[in-house]
């Protein structure tokens, strides 16, 4: 398997250079070029179909590290990774109303859905690097979860220093303990003066700044890089055969910010599986949800919301999208994305907006809605759900084609990360598992700095070890 830059400039490269480079040298993101049929029969090859997570994940990672891996070597990093998940099945799917789920992606050891790929990704930097006998530097944007999960899937790697860059104020105070009370010496983070846009936006200028990228031996650890999401299509599939659906009916309903979650389900039905339509869920940040209703994309001021992960304006996934929909043509994205840069407005024509709405659906869903939510499924079914949870799940009662159809809502964070908005529609105090209990008693070690390019470069110089 080779893959191939959205842009069309970058050289194709194999699966263990693409896991190392992240972003693409000509500023784009990579995917395969092509994408491998499968379907849910070549799937469940056991006679009782009992196919555990880790037997899914082995059949659907392998056309993509084809070339770098074994199949023995993936089925060896696959189980390492899913051995701290604390949930027999991994991720297990509930029934929360008539034919809807909540597929819980938080049973990792971060309790967010980041975990399901990124201790994945840990593995195979380190089975990599150990190989090649080097040693990275990753840098990472997060709105909230990516960083602690990226954190505990890197952290006391000799190979590897990690540095996280989250928005300063404007994660929840569990988010940001997560990250900031890791005793390792190889983790550092950043609180930048500004908003997630402006992290990744560091982010995306470090690795275009050849010197420094050279120097450091840059790698990405945000879904930016291909291998997460990789990793996050396997669970779409899993949903499909936990349901035993093979009949094309399923809804997949996510909230999204950066757009890399549900990219990863559009993902596996361009592998094959069977998906009458993806719900997109925004809370006021609402800019992908204005691009399925009109096809006009157009960046605003972040506005902060109970849902901080998804507080995002230019959501980098989208420009996957944008190469599907424009037949892979990456001079097209290009040109569309300097454009958007520029003018701050993306448009499709009419007849593209239309075809894209056959598939993509979306709902805005704002603080109150998200709270309403929260308090209704504690009130029916009894279960606490996290405010990005909620955005999903009112976006897919919203938008749901038929109660004939099963929904699936993706659970994409523990309750307990953000309990204040709990707290606020429930009455009740979601606790956090026995290894978060002394939490808030660690201590925190981060640096607060300006949105400034070259101020961020020149502390990173500063404390990793080269």
């Amino acid at each position: 398997m080779q893959y191939i830059s959205s842009r069309g400039e970058a050289p194709s490269l194999d699966f263990g250079d693409v896991l190392l480079e992240g972003l693409a040298i000509d500023g784009g993101l990579y995917l395969p070029n092509y994408w491998p049929s499968i379907t849910t029969d070549g799937i469940t090859k056991s006679p009782n179909g009992d196919e555990s997570y880790i037997d899914v994940a082995i059949e659907i990672l392998a056309p993509f590290t084809s070339g770098s891996l074994k199949r023995e070597e993936l089925r060896e990093l696959v189980i390492r990774a899913y051995e701290s998940f604390t949930h027999p099945e991994i991720i297990p799917l509930k029934e929360l109303g008539p034919n809807m789920w909540l597929m819980e992606l938080f049973h990792g050891p971060t309790l967010a859905f980041k975990d399901l790929a990124l201790q994945l990704v840990g593995q195979m930097f380190d089975y990599e690097l150990s190989k090649r006998q080097e040693r990275i530097t990753i840098v990472g944007a997060t709105s909230g979860d990516t960083g602690s999960a990226a954190i505990d899937a890197c952290r006391d790697r000799p190979t590897i220093d990690i540095v996280i860059l989250h928005p300063h104020k404007r994660t929840s105070e569990v988010q940001r303990r997560q990250m900031t009370t890791v005793e390792s010496p190889n983790v550092h983070n950043i609180a930048v003066e500004g908003t997630f846009d402006d992290c990744q936006d560091l982010v995306k200028a470090m690795f275009l700044d050849t010197k420094f990228r050279n120097e450091q031996n840059l790698s990405a650890i945000n879904s930016i890089n291909w291998a997460r999401v990789m990793a996050q299509i396997v669970y779409y599939w899993w949903a499909a055969i936990t349901l035993g659906r093979k009949d094309g009916q399923i809804e997949f309903s996510v909230p999204s910010g950066n757009f890399g979650n549900i990219f990863a389900g559009y993902g596996s039905y361009l592998m094959g599986l069977e998906v009458s339509k993806f719900i997109v869920g925004t809370n006021q940040n609402e800019v992908l949800h204005r691009f399925f209703q009109s096809g006009s994309m157009t960046a605003t001021d972040v506005v902060p919301t109970l849902s901080p992960s998804m507080d995002i304006q230019i959501p980098s996934n989208f420009e996957r999208l944008l190469f599907e929909m424009y037949n892979r043509d990456g001079t097209a994205v290009k040109e569309t994305l300097a454009e958007f840069r520029s003018s701050g407005v993306l448009d499709v024509a009419p007849q593209e907006l239309k075809e894209i709405q056959e598939k993509w659906s979306s709902a805005r869903i704002d603080d109150d809605a998200t709270l309403r939510t929260i308090a209704e499924i504690y009130k029916e079914t009894g279960e606490l759900i996290d405010p990005h949870t909620a955005v999903g799940i009112a976006a897919g009662k919203e938008r749901r084609t038929s109660e004939e159809n099963p929904l699936v809502c993706l659970g994409t964070a523990h309750p307990g990360k953000f309990p204040e908005a709990v707290i606020k529609a429930t009455g009740k105090k979601p606790e956090l598992p026995t290894s978060l209990q002394d939490l808030y008693d660690r201590t925190e070690h981060y640096s607060v700095l300006p949105n400034d390019y070259d101020l961020v470069r020149s502390y990173i110089e500063k404390i990793v070890r080269i």
